[in-house]
């Protein structure tokens, strides 16, 4: 069984600054509620060092691998609690155009193993929100950069 999380939201920027953004780990605990510490190469292969602060609850570390990296489009990486087949995990952002130099951001994230149906509500209660708050802190910082060059 498993659980998946998915939300979205459109930004008044490119994709290309979405990407910029996205990308920039060490900028991340200055805007990011949820990935509140990020470092690693973002490249196929390589592990990232994640801090994750789900809303409402404790902090969680994760060394994800990144599994796809296509400039201004695609990142997703996959991390395991544990060992494979415990929990885990499969983060998706997907940036894509849209009419006007506007973007829009997706993120989805599949958990899979042993602990996923009891984690389900939890997800739901706790990593959701931090997704939507990570999209909206996201979306202000991308466009903060828009309206401060124009």
């Amino acid at each position: 069984m498993s659980k998946t999380l998915t939300t979205q939201i459109d930004v008044d920027a490119s994709p290309s600054r979405v990407w910029e953004v996205l990308t920039d780990l060490g900028a991340y605990p200055e805007w990011n509620p949820f990935i509140v510490r990020a470092g690693g190469t973002i490249e196929v292969g390589s592990r990232l060092s994640l801090r994750m602060q789900p809303v409402g609850a404790r902090d969680v570390s994760l060394q994800p691998t990144v599994l796809e990296a296509v400039e201004g489009s695609s990142l997703r990486w996959r991390g395991r609690l544990w060992m494979p087949g415990i929990l885990d995990a499969e983060h998706d952002f997907r940036v894509e155009a849209l009419d006007g130099g506007r973007s829009r951001l997706t993120q989805n994230e599949e958990f899979t193993g042993l602990l996923a149906p009891a984690m389900a509500r939890s997800l739901d209660r706790h990593t959701l929100p931090a997704f939507e708050a990570m999209n909206a802190a996201l979306k202000l910082r991308a466009e903060q950069a828009v309206t401060a060059t124009s």
